[in-house]
């Protein structure tokens, strides 16, 4: 039987490209991937620095209508694995029923989580320490990539992960996600819908910008009818899925899709 396609959803600050060792990783084994951008981002990195305002003010349900729009043009519902901001994004596209599974590595917190640990505020201030950045598209300088993404790794290959992928990234979503609790549904989540295919979510157990304890929260939302399941990977940050411990992760998420039909 012929392995059902993969949407890869990349987060905030990391370009679409970096899933190209997991898009490989999976097609090697039978699964057709696709990778596709947010709104505005560029086809590379470069480009994508060099014109920073196409990103900018790029909202979450902006972003999960480009991606429902393109999984509405396959032959048959994906299975979508996204990360950090992506990660929520895979949740939402879940929650609508236009996937047959998800996989949320180190995913942004939904609206109704509440736990803000105090390295995901400092992670996060880079853009929340200015009410301006809500219509802008910033870019983090490497000390601020290595403390939020990149602080379970050395430092070597931390500037070396920085220089590879990072891109700008639009503000807007990161305040949706800050002030969900007060106003706003962009990151609400349909955890009721009893119908949705199967979900992981993961933590890294170093993880500054999306800890552990916001995606254990996150599995308590939802309907324990269907199959939905939290993995902690010891000794990682946020940068798991481009640092040099990847296969650890997407061995994880490929043997979760085997046991579960996929």
């Amino acid at each position: 039987m012929a392995k059902k396609a993969i949407v890869f959803i990349h987060g905030l600050w990391i370009h679409a490209s970096s899933w190209q060792p997991w898009m490989d990783f999976f097609n090697e084994r039978g699964y057709q991937t696709l990778n596709p951008g947010w709104p505005g981002d560029s086809a590379t990195v470069a480009e994508c620095r060099a014109n920073p305002q196409a990103i900018a003010n790029r909202g979450v349900t902006e972003v999960a209508d480009s991606y429902a729009k393109l999984i509405a043009s396959l032959a048959e519902p994906p299975i979508v694995i996204g990360h950090s901001f992506g990660g929520l994004l895979t949740q939402v596209i879940l929650g609508r029923g236009i996937a047959a599974a998800g996989i949320a590595i180190d995913p942004a917190p939904m609206k109704g989580v509440w736990q803000l640990p105090f390295s995901a505020l400092k992670a996060s201030l880079a853009v929340l320490g200015n009410p301006f950045n809500l219509k802008k598209a910033v870019s983090l300088s490497f000390d601020q990539f290595r403390y939020g993404f990149a602080n379970a790794v050395p430092e070597a290959e931390a500037r070396e992960l920085y220089e590879r992928w990072t891109i700008p990234a639009p503000g807007r979503p990161l305040f949706q996600a800050a002030f969900a609790s007060i106003a706003g549904s962009e990151t609400k989540v349909n955890t009721a819908n009893s119908t949705r295919g199967p979900l992981l979510i993961t933590g890294g157990e170093k993880d500054h910008i999306a800890p552990a304890v916001l995606g254990r929260a996150s599995l308590k939302k939802y309907n324990s009818s269907v199959i939905t399941e939290f993995k902690l990977f010891e000794g990682r940050g946020h940068s798991l899925i481009v640092d040099h411990g990847w296969k650890e992760i997407a061995g994880y998420a490929l043997a979760w899709l085997g046991k579960n039909g996929f």
